[in-house]
C-alpha cells in the first residue's frame, strides 16, 4: 500500500465497515487502520467517482456485512466497479462538483463540531440541502458520464443494472477496458 501511494499527494481512504460508506482525503503521512481501505488516487475525479450514488449503489451489493454493518470488500466491491469512460469535459464536471461536495461536507463538520456519521444523519432527516444537492449534481454528471439519462442516477436497481451489463461486456472483452490509462480520462 505505501508503494502505491508513494509518489502520490494525498490519497483516498474509506470506511471498511458501517452503515454507510464514506471517502475523505488522506495526507501521505496518516497511517490507515485495518479498518480503512485505501484508494491509491489523488484526483477529484476519482473521489466523485466513489463518492457518486452508482458505486455506493454497486459496492453495497457486491459488499458482504458483519451483523447489520456493510463491509466494504475491494475485491468485490471495487475490483469488479466498471468505471466509466469520461469526455475530457464529464472528467472536470465530475472533479469539480466533487471537489465543491467534498468542501461544503468538510465546512459543515467543521462549523457543527460533527463527523460524517452525524452529518449524513441529518442530511438523510432534510438537512444542508445545499450538500444534497451536490450530491444529485455528481450523481447526474457520473450518469452522463457513462451516457445514462440523468434518472438512472437516481434509481440504484437501473444503475446496478447497467453496471453489470457493462460489467459483463468488459469481462467478456466486447468493450475495450483502460479507465486509468495514463492517469487520464477516456475520451469518447
Amino acid at each position: 500500500m505505501r508503494r502505491a501511494i508513494a509518489s502520490l499527494s494525498r490519497y483516498i481512504a474509506g470506511n471498511a465497515q458501517g452503515k454507510r460508506f464514506q471517502f475523505c482525503w488522506c495526507d501521505l503521512w496518516t497511517c490507515p487502520s485495518n479498518l480503512t481501505n485505501v484508494f491509491a488516487f489523488e484526483d477529484d475525479y476519482a473521489m466523485g467517482i466513489l463518492s457518486s450514488s452508482a458505486h455506493l449503489a454497486w459496492a453495497k451489493g457486491e459488499s458482504s456485512t458483519l451483523r447489520v454493518d456493510l463491509r466494504y470488500t475491494p475485491t468485490s466491491a471495487f475490483e469488479t466497479f466498471p468505471w466509466p469512460e469520461p469526455t475530457a469535459e464529464a472528467y472536470e464536471a465530475i472533479g469539480d462538483l466533487s471537489r465543491r461536495m467534498y468542501e461544503r461536507r468538510s465546512e459543515i463538520c467543521v462549523e457543527r463540531g460533527i463527523g460524517l456519521t452525524t452529518l449524513y444523519n441529518q442530511v438523510d432527516d432534510g438537512a444542508f440541502t445545499d450538500l444534497r444537492d451536490l450530491h444529485r449534481a455528481l450523481d447526474e454528471a457520473v450518469a452522463v458520464s457513462y451516457g445514462w439519462p440523468r434518472t438512472a442516477a437516481h434509481d440504484p436497481a437501473d444503475s446496478n443494472a447497467r453496471l453489470l451489463a457493462l460489467n459483463e461486456e468488459i469481462a467478456s472483452g466486447r468493450r475495450p477496458y483502460a479507465p486509468f490509462a495514463a492517469g487520464q480520462p477516456l475520451t469518447g
